[in-house]
């Protein structure tokens, strides 16, 4: 069956369900959700709701119990798990809360990882690595270790991960919720600019209205269902400036 094209990622009445000591908790119950390539989303609801459920659905991190995830128009239960995890590493990039950086890697390295997984050749490697940290700001603190950045620090090295395979979609799971106010908006100004001049498709897990304030479309999800959507005109935090990115498309090639 052919899916619209215009959807990068669909998720078609999916049950999500977990089993522990013979009882069977429901975090997802039915959900639809289609995602547009270009679209900026943000995914909002109290704790327990499902919604971190939900961007592993869209992360192609889990399958659903029930229903189908659709990776650009790709049944991800017809693909085997290498083929997956290929479609997942380049297509999709993923920020988290908690940073998921390497303590034992420097910043440079950590940027590489994807490529690395990826299996591009190591010549091409190093040129991706420092327009990513460049984009971010961070081409000085590319020999640093982890330790020795700042929490906002940390989420732009994550953020430089996420687009090293220049990614069709990013993936953010409460990007700011370990930050302070000026570096969380920090990191949604620069979320916000690869969505307005790169086109990348963004959606958010987030509990903040700040940060919902960035998308085009708001998900309410309660109780594992969808409450409702909303759809908005973009706003950013007051005081915020327009970042202009970098362009990176040379060092990639064809």
């Amino acid at each position: 069956m052919n899916r619209m094209s215009e959807y990068i990622i669909e998720i078609d009445s999916a049950t999500k369900e977990y089993k522990s000591e013979g009882a069977t908790f429901v975090a997802l119950k039915g959900i639809t959700i289609r995602i547009r390539k270009g679209e900026f989303v943000s995914i909002v609801g109290p704790s327990g709701s499902g919604k971190s459920t939900l961007l592993h659905l869209l992360g192609c991190l889990d399958i659903p119990s029930s229903g189908e995830v659709y990776l650009d128009s790709m049944a991800i239960s017809k693909m085997s798990p290498d083929d997956l995890a290929v479609a997942r590493n380049r297509k999709i990039g993923f920020v988290f809360q908690a940073f998921n950086l390497s303590p034992t890697l420097s910043v440079f390295k950590n940027v590489e990882l994807p490529l690395m997984i990826g299996d591009m050749d190591e010549s091409r490697r190093a040129p991706i690595v420092r327009e990513c940290l460049s984009i971010v700001g961070l081409s000085d603190k590319e020999k640093s270790m982890p330790s020795q950045l700042s929490g906002g620090e940390r989420q732009r090295v994550a953020i430089a991960r996420a687009l090293a395979n220049k990614p069709e979609m990013i993936l953010a799971d409460e990007p700011t919720g370990n930050l302070d106010s000026k570096s969380g908006k920090d990191v949604m100004d620069f979320l916000a600019s690869l969505w307005e001049e790169r086109g990348i498709t963004v959606v958010i897990v987030t509990h903040e209205p700040v940060v919902a304030a960035y998308s085009q479309r708001v998900v309410h999800i309660r109780d594992g269902k969808i409450e409702k959507e909303t759809l908005q005109k973009p706003t950013r935090a007051k005081g915020g400036d327009h970042i202009k990115l970098k362009e990176f498309e040379s060092a990639r090639g064809a």
